[in-house]
């Protein structure tokens, strides 16, 4: 009877499951990435130098949010407080920039200003220099045309 009982108890009760710690969640991270004017830049990109993916911006209110990054070596970057995070930051006609930021313990929300590039004047003559074949040759006379 006690055997039965105690084999129905094991039976029903669910497994122990370890429960996380906060250290292995991660510290969130907010970037919102914005032009000169403090707009949005839907189009921004955001990537760390050692992992290969860009992560795109939210293209209503240009924020990127994490707690950790996954890296090629397929180790996790986990954002803890001290940490300090290194970010690329780019987006089309906008000027790339490299931010550093050193996580906190709450209240990780940054912003990321990027300056338009101007645009360069086309008017501009091209230097007109020959390379190899681009010049004409001349007429050599009676040498045999090589096939």
């Amino acid at each position: 009877m006690i055997i039965t009982a105690l084999t129905l108890a094991l039976a029903i009760a669910p497994p122990a499951m370890a429960k996380k710690s906060k250290a292995d969640e991660g510290t969130p991270v907010t970037v919102r990435v914005v032009d000169a004017t403090d707009r949005p830049i839907p189009t921004a990109v955001i990537r760390h130098p050692e992992e290969s993916d860009r992560h795109r911006v939210n293209s209503v209110d240009g924020t990127w949010g994490e707690q950790r990054l996954y890296l090629p070596d397929g180790s996790e970057m986990i954002f803890e407080p001290g940490l300090i995070l290194q970010l690329e930051v780019s987006a089309p006609n906008f000027q790339p920039q490299v931010v550093q930021y050193q996580v906190r313990r709450r209240n990780n929300y940054f912003d990321v200003v990027l300056q338009e590039i101007e645009e360069i004047d086309t008017d501009l003559a091209a230097p007109a220099i020959g390379f190899g074949r681009d010049t004409p040759r001349e007429d050599l006379g009676s040498a045999p045309a090589a096939n």
